[in-house]
């Protein structure tokens, strides 16, 4: 079965690829709201041409607009999860433009994720294509606008989606060497902690100051010590910056802090302790802001289930063994899991170096790839 797809999609990847050129070779940092509107047009277009599909664009006045791209109008949902905003900023497409070297296509967000983004809508064509779109199903691919950065204006239209959905699939790229799928990531958080002292002269009268630096080194030992390795907690002050110089006791600072955690559970543990702050150095102040920007993806049951699925379909139909694993870094799939709807992760192209200039993707690899999500979206 999955054989005829991987062989139509094959016939498709000249064009795929000419797509992925295009899309490349156009800059689309998260917070280049017109660029963002420029790319998101695009996408609408080929989304339309190459599935007949439906597009409702969801306009934001910060944010580049997002998309919601639908196929089919059956009672069951299936949603797909990508975005189009890059790491990079406006003019690298110009420094780095799309290229294929050594079976290999380079170039700024070609693997974080606009390649997963055309598998997604060239698997939904093949699917089509070969008469074998599921009667009864509604697929929606929601294409984001700012996931580089937290998805802070699109979590409620993703979690909206996600509510409505039996499964979900989000098309960020695997995790190499082996390409295996993620079936948990850790939740994330970022807090500042900000210090106010007393200012006073370091030579002089230095007793009559109160050292924000100081105050900020006692609070950076008990933000580490609250990480716990066994229980996949890390908490890390990132950042630090302080005072004005050397011969003045410092009256500000402030620490930037990243946390990350593998259960619900700790995330509450973590913003109780972290609440709990109080001044150290009588006279000290300290503010603390921010929060758990995304929940953790917990590995359940159906997230198994749909893992075991994914696997059989890798094996059978494909010759590939497909892994799973964890990781630390975060994604749309922490939204759309944290609100119970069955989620597989890391569907998209398979390649290397992330966020990196030396990011690529493999294209022997990407009719595989789109055929499995096509039987996934076929058989869920």
């Amino acid at each position: 079965m999955s054989h005829n797809l991987t062989e139509h999609i094959q016939s498709d990847l000249p064009e795929l690829l000419r797509l992925l050129e295009e899309s490349v070779n156009m800059d689309s940092p998260s917070k280049s709201k017109e660029a963002g509107d420029l790319i998101a047009g695009w996408y609408a277009q080929q989304f339309t041409r190459l599935t007949g599909g439906r597009v409702t664009r969801v306009p934001h006045p910060v944010a580049g607009d997002r998309l919601l791209c639908e196929v089919g109008d059956g009672p069951e949902q299936v949603l797909l999860i990508g975005h189009y905003d890059t790491v990079w900023p406006l003019g690298e497409a110009a420094k780095r433009p799309f290229r294929i070297e050594g079976g290999n296509a380079y170039g700024p967000g070609v693997y974080d994720m606009k390649a997963g983004l055309l598998q997604a809508m060239f698997a939904l064509k093949a699917l089509q294509d070969t008469g074998r779109f599921p009667s009864g199903k509604r697929v929606v691919l929601l294409i984001n606008s700012d996931e580089e950065i937290g998805s802070p204006t699109s979590r409620g239209f993703i979690e909206e989606a996600a509510r409505q959905s039996a499964a979900a699939f989000v098309l960020e790229p695997p995790m190499e060497p082996n390409g295996a799928l993620k079936t948990s990531r850790k939740g994330s958080g970022r807090y500042k902690l900000t210090v106010k002292g007393v200012s006073a002269h370091a030579g002089v009268n230095p007793q009559k100051g109160v050292s924000a630096i100081l105050e900020m080194a006692c609070h950076i030992q008990r933000l580490h010590a609250m990480t716990d390795y066994a229980k996949g907690t890390t908490v890390n002050v990132g950042i630090v910056h302080g005072g004005i110089g050397s011969n003045v006791v410092a009256e500000h600072a402030e620490a930037e802090i990243d946390v990350r955690v593998a259960t619900l559970e700790e995330a509450e543990r973590i913003e109780a302790e972290l609440a709990s702050l109080q001044p150290v150095l009588p006279g000290a102040a300290i503010e603390l802001t921010g929060g758990m920007m995304r929940p953790p993806m917990e590995r359940t049951g159906a997230i198994a289930g749909l893992y075991a699925l994914a696997r059989e379909v890798a094996r059978t139909e494909l010759a590939i063994a497909l892994e799973e694993t964890a990781t630390g870094g975060v994604s749309d799939g922490n939204f759309s899991a944290a609100v119970g709807t069955p989620t597989l992760d890391g569907l998209g192209a398979r390649g290397d170096h992330a966020h990196s200039p030396l990011e690529y993707v493999r294209v022997d690899e990407i009719p595989a790839r789109t055929a499995l999500l096509a039987r996934l979206i076929e058989s869920c």
